[in-house]
């Protein structure tokens, strides 16, 4: 059994920073891709940035150069930090990884339970 566990959503004034954590545990042989995804209101789950086990990352063209994904392979989280934050930003904030449970598994993704990132004055 695998576990994702986000913390730090909240709510913010446009201009101000936040940042997202996401800790895996459980039944956990290797973690590759790691990544964050929003879903607004009335619209669809997106991308907003993903990291390889490598460090190779990859950021929706709406955030770049205000969000960075980090992530620490000893403790299996991966970090979001939001930064210069917009109104359009607010959404729910979901994490997904990309695991294996044992040496011969398939690859399964796993998601957060999301939290709420509301952007406002």
């Amino acid at each position: 059994q695998v576990q994702l566990v986000e913390s730090g959503g909240g709510l913010v004034q446009p201009g101000g920073s936040l940042r997202l954590s996401c800790a895996a545990s459980g039944s956990i042989f290797n973690i590759y891709t790691m990544g964050w995804y929003r879903q607004a209101p009335g619209k669809l789950r997106e991308l907003v940035a993903v990291i390889t086990s490598g460090g190779t990352t990859n950021y929706a063209d709406s955030v770049k150069g205000r969000f960075t994904i980090t992530r620490d392979n000893a403790k299996n989280t991966v970090y979001l930090q939001m930064n210069s934050l917009k109104a359009e930003d607010t959404a729910v904030y979901y994490c997904k990884v990309n695991l294996q449970i044992g040496p011969a598994s398939v690859l399964e993704n796993y998601w957060g339970q999301g939290t709420q990132v509301a952007v406002s004055s």
